[in-house]
């Protein structure tokens, strides 16, 4: 059946980052000793990573070996840094970190005849640094204090509240927080759902650049404020949370998607206590691989989770076909699975569908982001360079999206097919929003009504291959509402090919106004698109310089005001006629957020 969310299959594993905490393991058990007793050579695995983390290495499986009944005799787990690699990078300029340089530090175990795993190898030295959390901190080199110092007076001279510095007991640095302008303008508009990745690291110091991530108009990823933190623990997540939703005017987002991080799950529960909370589906995934390593029936097992996550149009179905996946290749003492299983409600398509999420299940939008700053930074600029090259990076962004507007009003998309619906929403829609519209029309074609009754329709889809699904689609005619099972339009805000097919089918030609998500109109005048950045972006338009003059004598106009009731009602009074006079062509978006729970229609028979 077609993925709902888009979702392909498994990605090649990735490597596995320092601060997994969600493994179990034999409590105690902390330094590694020739003859330890495993019951499994999973666990062993599992204490090796809990071992590397408190040291500060990350740890992979270095070999197996298995007897001639396939069964694992034999294992070597070894640090990352083990063995030799070359960059890949095409680009010379832009260099990938090599972080392999032959570490020989390993610990191997194998299968005794009682049925245990024995230790009985074991090299703890290390031909590299380890990094403790407990000892992070940015160590700066001579002229990184200094331009750090002058790019935040800067800043916060134009821009109360842009930067944030935390200090430790010995005043040396520990976090920096900043978040320019037009991104907390910008966050009353698209801050309702957004992603953040603590694992990308641009620099040198080992301190992890982390963006708060949301979604514009275009489908672009658009950034609402940066962090580069020392550690990755409660005590700094929860910190980080509260000054940036202080930048945010107290207004926490309605949904956001992380990486499974416990002390950030906790952070996350204590700052943004009635925020909708996603794991991010692509983080689950990756580790599969790594916990299925071992079993013989791996490819089996991967491909019943894939069906069991993707094909479950409801939490009866899911519920089902786990059980099924448990239960066919015994799994029911697997602690990875039974924690993923109690936690469905945080990553399963089928229990978050319903909501709207910008049509995101991952920190997909974290990750581009950080790709996009690829071309600027890498792992050996220093902080110095770092803080020119930001503003590089925010400059093309921003230019970027500009360039996306302006297509939107000049450049018409092809037309592929007559529908009067299409027409509409290609008149107020971004060109990319337009098209994934149309992508639901074309695949009307693959989609036949197999019967109804009274509002009810069963739709079947095509997929090719053999392949088809029957997705449930409701209409109510008098209330002019339609509901498909698959959820599209709640997840992402655009209509899917199942209601459409049921709505052309009783003759609707336009579809109502809470049909169209102002969300994704190319139509809406937005103000953060007019607030001057401090990066100077080229061929400001006079837009920008009207809005920015309004603003400073707005300003001077409030400061006098506020001191005098009186003044305040007046100015008050003066700019609500004002806003009536104003010319009712322009249109402003309201930025109330409210979640996307249907969708209505007009009915022209």
């Amino acid at each position: 059946m077609e993925n709902l969310e888009n979702e392909h299959a498994f990605e090649e594993l990735q490597e596995t980052r320092a601060n997994d905490v969600d493994e179990i393991v034999q409590p105690n058990k902390y330094e590694p000793a020739l003859g330890m007793l495993f019951d499994s050579h999973e666990e062993l695995f599992a204490f090796c990573k809990t071992y590397g983390k408190q040291e500060g290495f990350s740890v992979k499986v270095g070999s197996t070996k298995k007897g001639i009944d396939g069964i694992v005799k034999y294992a070597t787990f070894a640090c990352r840094r083990s063995g030799k690699s070359e960059s890949k990078s095409a680009n010379a300029l832009k260099p990938k970190p090599n972080v392999k340089n032959g570490c020989d530090a390993q610990i191997g175990g194998c299968l005794n005849e009682d049925g245990k795993w024995v230790l009985r190898t074991l090299n703890l030295q290390h031909n590299h640094g380890l990094s403790l959390d407990k000892t992070r901190r940015l160590q700066l080199e001579e002229g990184d204090a200094m331009a750090l110092l002058k790019y935040s007076q800067k800043k916060q001279a134009k821009c109360n509240g842009f930067f944030s510095i935390d200090l430790d007991e010995e005043d040396r640095l520990k976090n920096v927080f900043w978040a320019d302008p037009r991104s907390r303008a910008a966050y009353k508009y698209f801050g309702d759902v957004i992603t953040f990745d603590s694992a990308y690291l641009t620099n040198k110091y080992d301190m992890p650049f982390t963006p708060f991530v949301g979604v514009n108009h275009h489908g672009q990823s658009i950034l609402l404020g940066c962090i580069l933190i020392s550690r990755e623990d409660t005590e700094i997540f929860t910190w980080l949370f509260e000054v940036w939703l202080s930048c945010m005017s107290d207004s926490p987002p309605f949904s956001i998607i992380t990486d499974q991080d416990k002390a950030m799950q906790k952070a996350i529960e204590n700052v943004f206590s009635t925020t909708r909370y996603r794991w991010c589906l692509w983080h689950i995934k990756k580790k599969v691989s790594d916990k299925l390593w071992a079993f013989k029936e791996r490819e089996c097992i991967i491909s019943s989770l894939l069906s069991t996550i993707y094909d479950s149009l409801s939490s009866d179905a899911f519920e089902e076909a786990w059980h099924v996946m448990i239960t066919e290749y015994d799994l029911w003492d697997n602690d990875w699975f039974n924690g993923l299983y109690e936690e469905r409600h945080r990553w399963v398509p089928c229990y978050l569908k319903d909501y709207f999420w910008a049509g995101m299940s991952t920190t997909q939008r974290s990750e581009s982001m950080n790709a996009f700053f690829d071309g600027f930074v890498n792992s050996k600029t220093n902080l110095k360079q770092f803080v020119k090259q930001y503003e590089n990076a925010l400059r093309r962004k921003a230019e970027l999206e500009w360039q996306a507007d302006a297509k939107c009003f000049s450049k018409r998309t092809p037309c592929v097919s007559k529908y009067e619906m299409k027409r509409q929403v290609e008149e107020v829609y971004t060109i990319s929003k337009f098209k994934e519209f149309q992508e639901e029309l074309t695949a009307l074609m693959y989609c036949d009504i197999l019967d109804f009754v009274g509002s009810i329709y069963k739709i079947i889809e095509s997929f090719g291959q053999g392949r088809r699904g029957i997705f449930e689609v409701v209409f109510e005619e008098a209330e002019c509402e339609v509901n498909c099972i698959c959820s599209k339009f709640q997840f992402r805000g655009i209509l899917c090919r199942h209601a459409l097919a049921v709505l052309i089918r009783d003759l609707v030609e336009l579809l109502l106004e809470r049909y169209i998500l102002s969300r994704w109109r190319k139509d809406v005048r937005r103000c953060y698109s007019k607030v001057k950045v401090s990066y100077g972006v080229q061929n400001l338009s006079i837009q920008q310089e009207r809005y920015e003059k309004m603003c400073n004598t707005f300003s001077e106009v409030a400061d006098i005001a506020s001191d005098d009731e009186n003044s305040y009602k007046t100015v008050l009074d003066w700019i609500e006629k004002a806003m009536k006079d104003l010319p009712k062509q322009i249109r402003y978006e309201s930025v109330e957020k409210t979640n996307t729970r249907g969708a209505s229609c007009s009915n022209n028979k």
